[in-house]
C-alpha cells in the first residue's frame, strides 16, 4: 500500500491572523484571467480584491472564492492606491520594470497592496509612479512574460510562503 493516501478537498488551512494584503488589477482583457485570479486569491486567505473596468467573473472558474473575497469596482486605480498608501500599505507592482526586483528577492512588506498589470500594456505610467517597490518574476524562455493570472498565482504565493500565519 502507497504511504500516500489521496485526500481532495480537505478542510482550508487556518490562519492566525487576516492576510494585510489587498490585490488590485486595472482593467483586464479576460474575464477568465480575472475568475482565476479571484479563485487563487480566495485560496490565499485575501479578503480584499480591487478591480477597474467592467469586471464578469465567471463562478465556475472563481468558485468558492466569490464568497470570501470582496470584490470593489473602482473606476480608476491611482486615487484607490493613493488612499491605501496614507493608510500605511505598501504599494507593490508586479511588472518588468527598471530597477524592479525578481520576486525571489524580494521581502513582501505585510501591509501590501499587490498591482498586477493589464495582459498587453502591463502597469500604466500613473500606476508605476505610486508604487513603493516594483517585484518581477524571471522568465528562462519564450515568450517574454508569464500570463497575468499564472504570475498573480506565484506573487501571491510567495507572499503567502513569507507570511504562512496571516
Amino acid at each position: 500500500m502507497s504511504r500516500f493516501v489521496h485526500q481532495r478537498h480537505r478542510p482550508s488551512s487556518v490562519l492566525q491572523h487576516p492576510r494585510e494584503l489587498v490585490l488590485a488589477c486595472p482593467p483586464l482583457r479576460s474575464n477568465v484571467n480575472l475568475s482565476r485570479i479571484v479563485r487563487t486569491a480566495g485560496c490565499c486567505g485575501l479578503r480584499r480584491l480591487i478591480v477597474c473596468g467592467n469586471p464578469r467573473i465567471d463562478p465556475k472558474i472563481a468558485r468558492d472564492s466569490l464568497e470570501q473575497v470582496e470584490i470593489e469596482v473602482r473606476r480608476s486605480l491611482v486615487p484607490v492606491l493613493k488612499r491605501l498608501k496614507a493608510e500605511r500599505f505598501q504599494i507593490v507592482g508586479l511588472e518588468q520594470t527598471s530597477n524592479s526586483v525578481s520576486l525571489y528577492n524580494f521581502e513582501f512588506p505585510k501591509r501590501t497592496v499587490l498591482v498586477v498589470g493589464n495582459e498587453r500594456e502591463g502597469l500604466s505610467e500613473g500606476i508605476l509612479n505610486v508604487l513603493d517597490y516594483v517585484v518581477e518574476i524571471p522568465v528562462f524562455g519564450q515568450p517574454n512574460s508569464y500570463n497575468v493570472a499564472s504570475a498573480t498565482a506565484m506573487a501571491l504565493y510567495e507572499y503567502c510562503r513569507q507570511y504562512p500565519a496571516g
